[in-house]
């Protein structure tokens, strides 16, 4: 667990993506509010006051989903919420990652905080006590559909608070629940009336991946703009495209930024400047290239769009029932996750299209037709060795994924609960497979990162510009230059590596501010 990162005190605000990131990426411990404990208390009090009432309250004294219809008796309202959670908790497949299971458990805590869910004091602090302990329940690729909540992700976790189930503590280390709270000082809670719904009755899973996508992809889009302007220097094509004049007729906020940035990088660029002039025969570069920022732009449109919902998400209290100001206990369908579950879909499908107009710029500078010079797929002795022609088929068998996985989970409802629950978001599978799409795009952009580089050693004595003769520099610290065949699977890591820390964006940024 980090110790740089501050803690966060969770109180009557609005969580940030950021902070959502500081606790589910960076370990930031949670802190709860005084604030938090006075409505956390006054919301059970409202609960505790239903459930010794004669009317009947949806999972207070009444079974759940399809099984609404029947009353339960007070002393079986304990086993109720025990039973709930045991049966829910039916995840199956591959353990989700640590960071994805931290943020979830996050964001319920956050809702559980509000006071609208009923919960006991003690169930918040235990929750927290599992975050600030790094304590990760095991949670499985299968179970949610999005709706009713992310279900069986939640009951994994509401699992081990009951001190059941398995866990990996803060060392990684897979253990029983049980044995892992006790070695944290954390002792098991037992539920009381509505507290099993509380824990399992939110988008928080889908949320939380939505809030770490908008994050990596953020970075990856700047990426995409700086790998596309080394393969406009290394194809020898021109930036008049770019120009502020040309981008103000078409005002769309994402392809300024775009336009700007890879104005900002070409700027003083020798490459550049060598085939300018009235000696240019180069009427129109391919779409590739000339069309760079409206594609990245639309893919920073739509990010600005998931951006924006999923600040409301995180401005949103959900569960069923849930205790209103005046202290009311309502049924709702506010655990729908079709919000979210769009915008993972949509993110996916400008994933794909960033991703494949950057395959096709690899392409480019790999066909002796196409590249204006350069050797073919930028091998050191053409025909004995193959540069980085296979580099670009681990690109396209990507770029191919990533069309699949751009297939939208969220039209695919499918009914459940003997038709109780007759339409479901898919917004768990929409998010997760959205995380496969991120990794893809980053190999993607990390062979055009590795090609693009090749390719303008290869126009030496011609010099790249400032900006991106600096990624160059960088990359050549973990990747050397241009020279007979070797093993490129390393290299292609390495590239994606330094995408993902930050590097490429920062050796960029260390000579021109990008957008």
């Amino acid at each position: 667990m980090s110790t740089a990162v501050p803690s966060l005190t969770i109180g009557g605000t609005p969580l940030t993506p950021a902070q959502v990131l500081d606790v589910a990426r960076n370990g930031a411990r949670v802190v709860l509010a005084e604030d938090t404990r006075k409505a956390v208390r006054h919301g059970r009090e409202r609960v505790e006051a239903l459930a010794a009432g004669e009317q009947p309250a949806y999972g207070v004294s009444t079974g759940f989903g399809a099984l609404a219809t029947r009353h339960i008796a007070p002393d079986l309202r304990a086993d109720l919420q025990r039973s709930l959670i045991r049966s829910h908790a039916a995840g199956a497949g591959p353990e989700v990652e640590r960071e994805v299971v931290r943020g979830l458990m996050l964001l319920r805590l956050r809702t559980l905080c509000s006071g609208r869910t009923g919960v006991q004091a003690v169930t918040v602090e235990t929750l927290a006590g599992l975050l600030n302990a790094g304590i990760t329940p095991i949670v499985h690729e299968y179970g949610s559909l999005g709706c009713s909540g992310d279900l069986a992700p939640l009951s994994h976790v509401a699992l081990a608070l009951m001190g059941e189930g398995e866990v990996r503590d803060a060392s990684g280390e897979r253990r029983p629940a049980g044995e892992a709270l006790a070695a944290a000082g954390l002792d098991p809670v037992e539920l009381g009336a509505k507290e099993g719904l509380a824990l399992i009755n939110g988008t928080d899973g889908m949320l939380g991946m939505l809030a770490l996508a908008c994050q990596d992809l953020g970075r990856l889009l700047t990426v995409a703009d700086i790998t596309a302007a080394m393969s406009v220097e290394a194809l020898l094509g021109s930036d008049r495209v770019f120009a502020d004049e040309l981008q103000r007729l078409r005002p769309h906020p994402g392809q300024t930024a775009s336009a700007s940035n890879l104005r900002a990088l070409l700027a003083g660029s020798p490459v550049v400047a060598s085939h300018q002039g009235p000696d240019c025969d180069r009427v129109q570069d391919a779409y590739s290239l000339r069309c760079a920022p409206q594609v990245a732009g639309a893919a920073r449109d739509t990010l600005a769009h998931a951006r924006t919902v999923a600040e409301r998400e995180l401005d949103s209290i959900i569960d069923n029932p849930v205790v209103l100001e005046d202290g009311r206990v309502e049924s709702n369908g506010n655990f729908h996750g079709a919000p979210v579950a769009y915008v993972l879909d949509f993110l996916a499908v400008a994933v794909a299209d960033t991703a494949s107009i950057a395959e096709r710029r690899t392409d480019r500078m790999l066909d002796v037709a196409r590249s204006h010079g350069l050797p073919a797929f930028l091998a050191d002795d053409p025909g004995v060795d193959s540069g980085h022609m296979i580099a670009q088929y681990t690109q396209a068998a990507v770029v191919s994924e990533l069309k699949r996985l751009a297939a939208p989970a969220s039209v695919d409802s499918i009914p459940s609960s003997a038709m109780q629950e007759d339409h479901v978001s898919m917004g768990w599978s929409a998010a997760r497979k959205l995380r496969r799409a991120v990794d893809g795009l980053t190999t993607v952009l990390a062979v055009e990162l590795l090609t693009a580089a090749r390719a303008l050693d290869l126009r030496s004595p011609l010099e790249p510009g400032p900006a991106t003769g600096a990624v160059v520099r960088a990359l050549r610290e973990h990747v050397p230059g241009p020279g007979p065949d070797r093993h490129l699977a390393p290299e292609i890591a390495a590239a994606a590596d330094l995408i993902t820390d930050g590097t490429v964006v920062a050796a960029a940024e260390s000579v021109t501010p990008l957008a």
